[in-house]
């Protein structure tokens, strides 16, 4: 399948969606999804090829669910410079075992889990797929899609998650949504193959730990594109209402700056999706899963229903990133 016809295929679906700011957008989070199912070999690809809009549209599921459960919104970050300073990241235990004990759970949970979340998902995807479950196979491996997206967002590793605690309120939806919205036509998502992960858990601190090395000059270069562009902001409509965003001369110098960054963030998470599919299916013994059928699951059904009409009329539950 060629670049552009995937791009259509996703554009028709993905550009009437809700304006929110979490995680990559609503917009990226599906794309990054969509583009990390053909990174996977023939034998893994035929089984989620008839499930791609599934993938695809369930891909902002964990997102949906901030305006339900106070409980989620951890689940997306971990605010590394509350134990760490600077990259690396090398006090921090991988396990959440030891992680707990060094810290204590409480407060793991109010400075965020992303990292353990993520290996959690992905034993749970191994286990789905050994008992060849066709709902949670699905299920999981959208969500496990959208944690490994939000572990390559700089600004997911830090408490100055917004620019609220150095003047730069509103920087966190510029980079993962704006930027993005802007310029990702120009993105390439072809990454190549997805390549079995001998240490889930090593992979995920490293591509962890390059978000947090990249914080700085998140923060550094949008000071300077501020100075170039002070009057960064214009005012949009968003359905009924208007709303404070940037103009696209400072989006464009501030994405000239940041010399490709978005993109290789992007880049890597289709990646990292891929290859913990892939890996969750090879743990699993490689099972055949062509032929599982799928049968209606009536609560889960509701729930999402449930949390579709919260996430409608509601207010995200915890951290807010606007």
């Amino acid at each position: 399948m060629n670049k552009l016809k995937i791009y259509g295929l996703i554009f028709c679906g993905l550009c009437l969606q809700p304006n929110v700011a979490v995680g990559w957008g609503f917009k990226a989070h599906k794309q990054l999804n969509y583009a990390a199912v053909f990174t996977l070999p023939p034998e893994l690809f035929k089984f989620y090829k008839p499930h791609l809009n599934y993938i695809t549209e369930k891909a902002v599921n964990a997102d949906k669910r901030r305006y339900a459960f106070a409980d989620e919104a951890c689940r997306h970050f971990l605010d590394t410079d509350h134990y760490e300073k600077k990259a690396p990241i090398d006090t921090i235990p991988y396990s959440w075992n030891n992680a707990v004990l060094k810290y204590s759970e409480d407060t793991l949970l109010a400075y965020g889990i992303v990292t353990w979340h993520l290996q959690r998902i992905q034993l749970q995807l191994t286990k789905a797929m050994v008992e060849k479950n066709l709902y949670l196979i699905l299920k999981l491996s959208a969500d496990l899609g959208h944690y490994a997206a939000d572990l390559h967002v700089p600004l997911h590793s830090t408490e100055n998650y917004n620019g609220q605690l150095t003047a730069q309120e509103g920087i966190h939806s510029l980079w993962e949504s704006r930027l993005y919205e802007l310029y990702e036509s120009d993105y390439d998502f072809f990454t190549g193959r997805a390549s079995y992960l001998p240490s889930v858990s090593e992979t995920i601190w490293e591509r962890f730990t390059q978000s947090f090395a990249a914080l700085d000059s998140v923060l550094y270069f949008e000071k300077i594109a501020t100075q170039k562009f002070p009057n960064k902001y214009i005012i949009q409509s968003k359905g009924r209402s208007n709303v404070k965003g940037y103009n696209e001369k400072f989006c464009a110098y501030y994405h000239t700056l940041l010399n490709g960054m978005v993109e290789r963030r992007a880049r890597a998470s289709v990646n990292l999706i891929g290859s913990l599919w892939y890996t969750a299916w090879v743990d699993a013994g490689q099972p055949n899963l062509s032929d599982l059928k799928e049968e209606p699951i009536q609560k889960e059904e509701a729930d999402e229903n449930w949390i579709q009409s919260l996430f409608l009329k509601s207010k995200i539950l915890g951290r807010k990133e606007e």
